[in-house]
């Protein structure tokens, strides 16, 4: 998805000498001495610290680990190779990182798929859905991501949603027998404009309706920004439903700090409110190359400091 790749094109360069004088590996940046404790389980990405990591990505988890993060996220895990699934899930387990998201069907942006109603469209994602189970028993995943797609400007919205709840069901029995979790996310009307799901209170109702454990609400903080603001409390009302939060400042969709969202304010609610879960950092560099990665890692340090 265009609104996920966020991957820098630049390599890392260079290495260093041991103090003994053996060449070390160029690729391994030095590990730091003490891990920094965040309070809340932030998700980097491949690609956001590419160019301190290196390109190979359990080099990448590695550092993740050594920065202190706990968690990782990877929009297209179910489209990467089935060993390197295994590989990256036991780089995981074994630094301590939990696997966060993954997209588990294909979207339909620009076309009616669950709000028509077209049972083999339904089809089509109930078997996604049946596809991204193994997905999240390789990889020891949750969470994934569920985008109902476009409205079906010829069906009234009551009709869609309708729709959008029984397709949603049927896909909540494939999940629950696993303890797996889909998360619907609304999308603002600037990037996406015509998507069904759109508003933090529409994702409520509609999990209330599905009634199950397996259906809840993938708060992004970026989108409800733009989409409805007063951020805390349309969490706050929304809170028994929301299962994963994701990150990103507004405008430019980088690194918090960078926008005008308050995001120790909203990290210092998420943390009083007991969250346990996963926050995604679904959002670009706001600077490039190694300089950049850094600035990120320090602005999680700056607003996870709220106690």
């Amino acid at each position: 998805m265009k609104r996920r790749s966020f991957i820098q094109k630049t390599a890392l360069s260079g290495g260093a000498l041991t103090l003994g004088g053996a060449m070390a590996n160029a690729n391994a940046p030095a590990r730091p001495k003490e891990k920094h404790a965040f309070n809340l389980k932030y998700a980097p990405h491949l690609g956001m610290f590419q160019n301190l990591a290196g390109k190979d990505p359990l080099d990448q988890l590695h550092f993740m680990a050594d920065q202190g993060f706990t968690a990782y996220e990877d929009n297209g895990m179910a489209k990467r190779e089935v060993t390197l699934q295994e590989k990256m899930a036991k780089t995981m387990t074994d630094r301590g990182l939990e696997m966060g998201v993954f997209v588990a069907h294909n979207i339909h942006w620009k076309e009616p798929n669950l709000a028509s109603g077209d049972l083999d469209k339904r089809q089509e994602f109930l078997n996604e859905i049946k596809a991204s189970v193994e997905v999240a028993k390789r990889t020891n995943a949750t969470w994934m991501t569920v985008v109902p797609g476009h409205l079906d400007l010829r069906q009234n919205m009551g009709h869609q949603t309708a729709h959008v709840i029984e397709s949603l069901k049927q896909a909540s029995a494939i999940l629950e027998p696993h303890n797996l979790v889909m998360v619907l996310e609304p999308l603002n009307f600037r990037n996406h404009p015509g998507l069904f799901l759109t508003e933090s209170p529409q994702a409520y109702s509609i999990c209330k309706a599905v009634d199950s454990p397996a259906c809840k609400i993938l708060f992004d903080i970026y989108h409800q920004q733009i989409q409805e603001g007063n951020l805390i409390p349309n969490m706050e009302a929304c809170w028994d439903e929301i299962g994963y939060i994701q990150i990103g400042d507004n405008p430019g969709r980088k690194e918090p700090t960078t926008g005008e969202i308050n995001y120790k304010n909203v990290f210092k609610f998420i943390y009083d409110k007991g969250f346990k879960g996963i926050l995604g950092m679904e959002h670009g560099n706001s600077r490039p190359d190694k300089a950049g990665e850094q600035a990120v890692i320090d602005a999680y340090k700056e607003v996870d400091n709220f106690l």
